[in-house]
């Protein structure tokens, strides 16, 4: 059985692309456009995996994982981000905000490929945290 993961980035192409690779896998895709509306279809959801934008309007991708890391309803839920904001000192502070995983933009397609499946294919390692 597929597994959902929620792809959170308020540009439609990036979406597009994310969402193809992951239903080419054969895995559920849902989608928010920011990082308010990721919270909510997170709580609705509770997908197996959130891939996060960091830059975003209404609320910004590390103020969103913040949020999510501390609910108790999502907390477990591992969030890879997703993005072109790659300045020196990012990943570490992209990490530290909560997120279990970093990959930049553009997307290298068979580096990520490679990394959903082996990520989705881990029978529920975080929820149990």
């Amino acid at each position: 059985m597929g597994k959902c993961v929620l792809v959170v980035d308020d540009e439609p192409k990036n979406i597009k692309l994310v969402r193809d690779l992951i239903q080419m896998l054969g895995h559920t895709v849902i989608e928010a456009v920011n990082g308010r509306m990721a919270l909510e279809m997170a709580k609705k959801h509770l997908p197996d995996l959130i891939l996060m934008d960091i830059q975003m309007p209404v609320m910004d991708g590390i103020q969103a994982t913040r949020l999510l890391k501390s609910d108790p309803a999502t907390h477990a839920i591992p969030i890879i981000v997703l993005t072109s904001y790659a300045m020196a000192g990012d990943r570490e502070r992209i990490i530290e905000s909560g997120c279990d995983g970093y990959m930049t933009k553009p997307l290298d397609t068979r580096a990520f490929i490679a990394t959903m499946a082996k990520m989705l294919t881990i029978e529920d390692v975080f929820k149990d945290e």
